[in-house]
Order: structure tokens, then C-alpha cells, then sequence
């Protein structure tokens, strides 16, 4: 899933995001390739926080739904929107069965061993890269 994130940046002040969809959840960095890292961690750990309040978490609402929403005319203001992916950590692992060319499988373990890594951390972390940048 992925969620509208306003992005603000006044002169002489830090970047700022703050979600239409998650009140009260907020980032705020020096640049703005890390507020847009920072707003990754906040959502998934504001999701986190509600999970574990008991309270429901909301759709992903479309950038038209949120531009067309009065509720929010002035958090649009001079504010740039992002798409922000929720990725969450929910602490137990699966196993999957993948089909990939052999070159890349063998790309990846040679990758993963330099890395001190196994391929599962490997593919994990590739994805999670993916996913976030």
C-alpha cells in the first residue's frame, strides 16, 4: 500500500512530511531524500502504534480523493506530495518459492556472500531498497 504524504519546506527551516490519512504522524529532515526515508519508518511505525491500539487503519486514499478534500486546503499549500509506501515488519518470516534466471541467482549469492549476508537478507533488502527509494 502506498499513502499521499504532503511534503513542506519553508526558507530557513527543515523539510517536513506530514499524511492526510494519518494524523499526527509526521517526519522532519535536513534533506529531502531523508525526510522521504524518515516518512517510510514514521508511517510503518505510527501503523504500528494503531495496530497495537486496536484501531483500524485506513485505506490508501488517491491524490485526486486528498486534492479534492476542504479538509485539507491548507496543508496543501506550497506543499509538494509524495508517495510513501507502508512496509511494515511484522516480525515472523515466510518462505516463498521465486523463479529467477540462474545468472541473477548466481549474481545474487555471490553479492550476498560478499556482503556476509544470505540470500533470503539479500533479496529482503533489495526489495525493501526497491520499495522505499
Amino acid at each position: 500500500m502506498r499513502y499521499i504524504a504532503f511534503v513542506h519546506k519553508e526558507p530557513e527551516s527543515i523539510y517536513g512530511v506530514s499524511f492526510p490519512d494519518f494524523p499526527g504522524c509526521i517526519a522532519a529532515e535536513d534533506t529531502l531524500d531523508k525526510v522521504l526515508a524518515s516518512a517510510v519508518d514514521a508511517l510503518a511505525s505510527h501503523v504500528r502504534l494503531m495496530e497495537a491500539d486496536g484501531d483500524p487503519i485506513p485505506s490508501p486514499r488517491s491524490a485526486d480523493e486528498i486534492a479534492a478534500d476542504p479538509e485539507f486546503a491548507e496543508d496543501r499549500k506550497g506543499a509538494m506530495l509524495a508517495v510513501v509506501p507502508l512496509v511494515r515488519d511484522l516480525g515472523s518470516t515466510t518462505r516463498i518459492n521465486v523463479s529467477l534466471d540462474l545468472g541473477l541467482l548466481e549474481a545474487i549469492d555471490s553479492e550476498a556472500r560478499q556482503r556476509g549476508q544470505t540470500r533470503s537478507a539479500f533479496i529482503a533488502s533489495a526489495v525493501r531498497k526497491e520499495l522505499t527509494d
